[in-house]
């Protein structure tokens, strides 16, 4: 069974998508991928994600005049392509959909226009499937990749709403930026394990500003059900760890309200019938500690649908692989 769960995040995100700007999850670079669809050769489909976020807490976490509170949505066309035996490329075009009510003004701001574009090139180190003597099925892979993100999204200077406060309400970065990931997996039959890591490289953009580095790590339990030969079924469960330094303006002051870390628990469900795939999982924070205790990042929801391109190609019997 073809089964990828990626950070960024994906998107990420990966690199999965990015947050705070990147590490709430919120704004521009959060390519989180989760479960990957049970096709074998390539496919195309569509996600939406929605995530929220609070900024401009007082030092005690309480709202204060100029309190945030945000909301973040993309519709995303997002697709992958194996060629050879050992190599994946991926690419994911977001549409984003960015809202922010600030407290004492009680009007909402609102941004929607394309994000960042990411494409992500994967390689499989190794690949070992063996039967036992009592006849369990074992295998597990290796997988290494990278990617980089371009600056399709527009930028704009001055969303601050003071200069050490969270830069998060933005449609991109600005920057061309590169992601790093490892993906390691083991099954024993139908119950499996995915652990994965990734490292995104963000650079500074035209204004100065550069968002903090960003490393992911993310542990999945996921087990499959086969209904009649006609429907997979693939329900999961893991952990989510984000975390981020501080974003730096004009190469040397660090932006205050910004970095920090994030750990969060996910909650989904995969569901093949044919041709189709639909998923969905849902992420809820269970510690965080976001832009020196000024930010705090509400839960997460991503969904898709997708095709698969090939009509001949049946669901991997094996195991995920991305």
């Amino acid at each position: 069974m073809k089964i990828k769960f990626l950070t960024l995040l994906l998107v990420a995100t990966m690199p999965l998508s990015a947050l705070a700007c990147d590490i709430c999850g919120c704004g521009v670079g959060s390519y989180y991928l989760g479960i990957l669809p049970d096709f074998s050769n390539k496919f195309i489909g569509v996600r939406y994600q929605s995530k929220s976020l609070t900024t401009h807490l007082g030092p005690y976490g309480n709202r204060t005049p100029l309190t945030s509170d945000e909301t973040y949505q993309s519709i995303e066309v997002w697709g992958a392509w194996n060629f050879g035996s050992r190599w994946r490329i991926m690419a994911i075009m977001p549409y984003n959909f960015n809202t922010r009510t600030i407290e004492q003004e009680s009007v909402k701001g609102e941004k929607h226009g394309l994000g960042d574009a990411v494409t992500i090139l994967n390689y499989k180190l190794f690949e070992s499937r063996v039967t036992s003597e009592n006849a369990k099925f074992l295998a597990h892979s290796l997988w290494i990749g990278a990617g980089v993100k371009a600056p399709t999204g527009k930028y704009e200077d001055g969303e601050q709403v003071m200069p050490d406060s969270p830069n998060n309400f933005q449609l991109g970065s600005g920057s061309t930026d590169f992601l790093f990931n490892a993906a390691y997996d083991i099954r024993l039959m139908d119950f499996g394990v995915n652990v994965n890591a990734s490292y995104k490289l963000n650079a500074e953009n035209k204004y100065d500003y550069r968002y903090g580095n960003k490393f992911t790590g993310n542990f999945l339990a996921y087990y499959k059900f086969n209904i009649k030969d006609k429907v997979r079924v693939a329900p999961n469960v893991g952990l989510i760890y984000e975390t981020q330094p501080q974003d730096v303006l004009y190469n040397k002051y660090e932006v205050h309200q910004s970095g920090g870390n994030l750990l969060s628990t996910v909650l989904g469900i995969e569901l093949n019938i044919g041709q189709v795939s639909f998923g969905a999982n849902y992420q809820i924070p269970i510690s965080q500690d976001l832009a020196n205790d000024r930010a705090l990042a509400g839960n997460r929801l991503m969904t898709h649908i997708s095709f698969n391109l090939k009509r001949n190609d049946k669901m991997d019997e094996d195991i995920f692989e991305f």
